[in-house]
């Protein structure tokens, strides 16, 4: 009987060293910094255990691999004679004892595994800050109990680390691979609303998006010529009800400064007429290169405290102009509508009306497209289309990719206006195929 306490008690100590192994290996360091915030003690010595785990594990080793030993002496002394006297009741002969020490070891064997080992560890995995927590002041205790021990196997450890240039301390880095993978797993539970989910995601877009996927494009920036007329400046407002507009020289590269429409309209209402004061025009022109990405411009615009910049290129010509406004549509994506044009306007299940300038990472995330090839190249899906036709492309020009069709259907000039969209059948081949050039 005694012996069969004994083994009760060794499985009850390896499921303990079990789960703390897993479950201290498995904690995951940002929930443990929270509840170290929250004030639980436990949490932090986890953290410090987890930067420093070299003594721990050799502890961990040290344990089991007794245990292990122990539970096979113990166990086979003490099944053995039962499971012969079971034996015997079925079978009598030569092969008896080899029986019985085989069953016996089976036994002992399976309720290792099944309640010292699995069933353990999967507690320990489902939930590992909560029982780390638990377990890891015994753990530091016996970990001191049994130092010289684990200081000896410890250190011929680090030492073999060493020689293979391993690193021998823990450093947890979160990746934004890592905090992606937790926002699908919050979304697909629940945890996460997607709302919050789509909004966390066009957070880390703003690092690998440039100026030119958000700004309003150079041919479409309304300004003021410093020799327009009343008539002129009126019409270009009540057509183009903006904020602010540029005021050049001639054309946009000659740019003079900007004004605030509010202020043509304070001249109207005194009965003047709309006219550029030079008094009225801002020279303070904010510049922005295109090669910034939207972060980058975000801290910029709050560095600046300005409504709106002008976006150039390496040599100083005027691309676009982009506000705070653009940004921001850019962060918030389809969860706040700007009124406007839409860029994307789905025709049916299956076709999508799309602006020439919409950004190809836009086009990726609607039709669930993974990649476009040469994707650095181009910035825009008008751009997409040039750089595989390698030419300007005419109209009913098309490109099929990804197992949709890309067909030009408005061009002005040199400029794709508008593409249609359409989602081809599957059996067709995926690989990129380009309209026949016209003779």
């Amino acid at each position: 009987m005694s012996d069969l306490i004994g083994i009760g008690i060794l499985i009850i100590f390896g499921a303990l060293f079990a789960m703390s192994e897993i479950s201290i290996a498995a904690a995951r360091k940002i929930k443990l910094r929270v509840m170290a915030d929250e004030g639980n003690r436990k949490a932090k010595a986890v953290m410090a255990l987890q930067e420093q785990p070299g003594s721990f594990f050799a502890m961990i080793q040290i344990a089991l691999n007794a245990i292990a030993i122990l539970g096979g002496i113990i166990g086979e002394q003490t099944l053995t004679p039962y499971i012969s006297e079971l034996v015997s009741l079925i079978y009598v002969g030569p092969l008896a004892e080899q029986i019985s020490f085989f069953l016996s070891f089976l036994v002992i064997t399976s309720l290792f595994i099944l309640f010292a080992d699995l069933l353990p560890k999967r507690i320990a995995m489902i939930m590992p800050e909560a029982v780390a927590a638990k377990v890891v002041t015994l753990m530091n205790g016996i970990t001191f109990a049994l130092t010289p021990l684990v200081m000896t196997f410890n250190g011929i450890s680090n030492l073999i680390l060493r020689i293979f240039k391993l690193p021998t301390e823990r450093e947890e880095i979160v990746t934004t691979e890592d905090i992606v993978a937790m926002m699908e797993a919050g979304a697909q539970d629940g945890s996460l609303q997607q709302q919050e989910y789509h909004l966390i995601g066009n957070v880390f877009e703003l690092e690998g998006r440039t100026l030119p996927t958000a700004m309003t494009t150079r041919e479409s920036i309304v300004y003021f010529d410093i020799n327009d007329s009343s008539e002129t400046i009126s019409a270009k407002i009540l057509e183009h009800p903006h904020n602010h507009f540029l005021v050049c020289d001639g054309h946009l590269d000659r740019l003079i400064g900007s004004i605030e429409s509010k202020e043509i309209l304070r001249q109207l209402l005194k009965g003047e007429t709309a006219h550029l004061d030079d008094n009225l025009i801002k020279r303070d022109v904010f510049y922005l290169p295109e090669t910034l990405t939207l972060s980058e411009a975000l801290n910029a615009f709050k560095s600046a405290a300005q409504p709106f910049a002008i976006v150039v290129n390496e040599y100083a010509l005027v691309v676009g102009m982009v506000t705070v406004k653009d940004l921001m549509s850019s962060f918030m994506g389809n969860l706040v509508t700007f009124h406007g044009e839409e860029q994307i306007v789905q025709r049916d299940a299956n076709s999508w009306l799309v602006d020439g300038v919409t950004p190809i990472v836009d086009v990726m995330k609607l039709l669930e497209i993974e990649e476009f090839p040469d994707d650095n190249q181009y910035e825009t899906l008008a751009g997409f289309l040039i750089y595989m036709m390698k030419r300007i492309p005419k109209r009913a020009d098309y490109v099929i990719h990804a197992g949709f069709k890309f067909e030009a259907i408005d061009i002005d000039g040199i400029r794709v206006e508008q593409l249609l969209v359409t989602r081809i059948s599957e059996t067709k081949s995926s690989d990129d195929t380009l309209a026949p050039l016209e003779d």
